[in-house]
């Protein structure tokens, strides 16, 4: 067995799907599933099978085995998400060059080099240079046994620490320079760190690997206040929430999430014990980030700062939160205070009630439309109607939003006819849904027991290739390309399995392939050579059966086209037919 191979079978698929997506098994077989983690959904289409070992959505279309899911879920290359499952699961890699590539062994050096640079930051807070970030982190009440759990640091001031670090553990200059933690000069020969006297704070991707950092000024009017990381080979902001590494065992089990807007405001709420809360990397929230957090809840409230910037975030916010389906609250603490010196000032406990208070998004942005637009006025309210429907007409559900659509006429003193007439015309607008990626019919049970048993028992894959490839109704079944890549692989001395079988298949096969193997939600689990035999024998009788009425029709046609001899001739062989038929059946009583 090579390397790859005893990779996929030591690891188990639904545990590292799981990680990322909150699965269900559907009753007690093997099949698991969830919210699509590749697009937006509302109804889980995404299939797990623990017997094959792949995963399924039949609505995009995305597919494969526990690689190509680390693979798509991660962005990695193949040697990357071949690395990362070997490690987690205790896997000694070879040592062989085919283990890399040139991708690969960039990304590996500007990981090592973030590794490298978090640990540099964090000797240097507690040194005597890091005296300004220790009386900041103080005065926002960040404990030092907190500030080592999320791995704050201090960069130093000179600008040339990491680059006399990577240069000396000898990295080269293009890679150095790829990292995005070093700069060229502009001015002349050189270069210089990009984050200089700043407290450092390390941003993870979801698997735990820091990726970034981003760094908060310590001198008062130094700007930016904020800088992170330029984008690199491992890094996309829009990609990545903050502390999303962290929280998602806490959002899946408390079944939502939190959103601020802040660093700061997430390790003030997740070391108050609150740990499934999350942060954009100083930008707009995106839909691909909406993704990453639906996979694991769909609720989620949004809690930005309560000034003009964070309510216009929100803003921004809840049409996309409302087009990937998340169900939606907002937050807004009194006092003006931020989550972080909201829990400061009143306690965790406060907080969770206040948590528990969170309205509804219809209701925060009503409240916003009555303060912006004269709600007493025809003009005013036909205003706050146009302010309310680019979010409303987000939702994925139409029940949803005709819901919604009855409490806007209601709300603004609107013709509820006008205004299901708008929403109909802004529907006609959005973003179409996937295609359901099946096939219009239902695979045949027996075809089904056939596909099943060749792949997982020994003795069906010694009794039934011979006699299925002599099969003349071979040509006849739905799944004749599936069942001749099986024979193959099996006449080749191979054990098929998911992978190998998939692979020699055509996009409508693959398609097939899936919906048969899912098919044993209803069928029978116990796919033995017995099982396989009987459903041959089920499938030769089909055949027979349908090439005699096949045969009956022709009969029938001749007769009228006024050909009676060849109507003859294949009236006998159809009477010949008929009495085997018999004599087969008498042998069998």
């Amino acid at each position: 067995m090579d390397f790859i191979e005893q990779l996929k079978s030591s690891i188990d698929i639904v545990r590292v799907v799981g990680e990322y997506v909150r699965l269900k098994r559907q009753g007690a077989g093997p099949r698991y599933t969830g919210l699509c983690p590749f697009h937006s959904e509302k109804t889980p289409s995404f299939s797990v099978h623990s017997t094959h070992q792949f995963y399924k959505c039949f609505g995009c279309g995305a597919g494969g085995d526990a690689i190509k899911f680390v693979m798509e879920i991660e962005r990695f290359t193949f040697w990357e998400a071949v690395k990362y499952l070997a490690e987690r699961n205790g896997i000694p890699i070879p040592q062989r060059r085919e283990f890399s590539d040139g991708e690969s062994r960039l990304r590996q050096a500007i990981h090592e080099m973030h590794e490298l640079a978090a640990s540099a930051f964090r000797d240097l807070l507690y040194s005597p240079q890091g005296e300004a970030a220790q009386d900041y982190l103080k005065r926002r009440g960040l404990s030092r046994e907190t500030a080592a759990e999320f791995g704050l640091g201090l960069s130093d001031r000179s600008g040339q620490m990491l680059v006399r670090l990577f240069e000396k553990r000898g990295f080269p200059p293009e890679a150095i320079e790829a990292s995005g933690l070093v700069l060229k000069r502009t001015d002349g020969p050189g270069s210089f760190d990009r984050f200089r006297g700043r407290l450092m704070f390390p941003i993870h991707s979801e698997s735990g690997q820091i990726i970034a950092f981003g760094g908060r000024a310590l001198q008062p009017g130094e700007e930016p206040k904020y800088l992170n990381s330029s984008e690199t080979a491992v890094y996309r902001k829009s990609q990545v929430l903050y502390n999303l590494n962290r929280a998602r065992k806490s959002i899946q089990e408390k079944g939502y999430s939190i959103l601020v807007e802040g660093y700061m405001d997430v390790i003030g709420v997740s070391a108050a014990g609150v740990a499934n809360v999350v942060a954009t990397c100083g930008t707009a929230l995106t839909n691909y980030q909406v993704r990453s957090l639906r996979r694991h809840a769909g609720m989620l409230v949004v809690n930005f700062d309560p000034d003009k910037a964070g309510v216009n975030a929100t803003e921004r916010s809840i049409p996309i939160l409302l087009e990937e389906g998340m169900n939606l609250k907002v937050l807004t603490l009194s006092d003006g205070l931020d989550p972080d010196e909201y829990i400061q000032r009143k306690g965790v406990e406060e907080y969770l009630q206040a948590l528990e208070n969170a309205r509804g998004y219809f209701h925060w942005l009503a409240d916003r439309a009555r303060q912006r637009y004269d709600l007493y006025s025809p003009e005013g309210r036909v205003a706050a109607f146009q302010f309310l429907l680019p979010s409303i007409q987000k939702m994925p559900g139409r029940l949803e939003r005709l819901t919604v659509a009855n409490d806007v006429a209601d709300y603004l003193k609107l013709d509820q006819s006008v205004v299901l007439d708008e929403f109909r015309k802004a529907a006609a607008d959005r973003r179409g849904a996937p295609q359901q990626n099946k096939s219009a019919v239902p695979p045949d049970p027996n075809e089904v027991i056939l596909v099943h048993a060749l792949l997982e028992d020994g003795e069906a894959r010694r009794q039934i290739p011979a006699e299925l490839a002599e099969l003349p109704i071979l040509e006849r079944l739905r799944s004749r390309r599936i069942l001749e890549a099986l024979l193959r692989i099996i006449a080749a001395g191979e054990k098929p399995d998911y992978s190998k079988l998939e692979a020699r298949l055509d996009e409508p096969d693959r398609i097939l392939l899936h919906e048969m193997l899912f098919a044993d939600d209803t069928l029978t689990r116990d796919y033995t050579a017995e099982h396989a035999a009987s459903a041959l024998k089920s499938l030769q009788s089909a055949g027979r059966k349908a090439h005699l009425n096949q045969m009956r029709r022709r009969i029938a046609e001749l007769s009228k086209e006024g050909k009676t001899s060849e109507a003859f001739e294949l009236m006998k062989q159809l009477t010949e037919m008929d009495a085997a038929r018999e004599r087969d059946r008498a042998k069998m009583e």
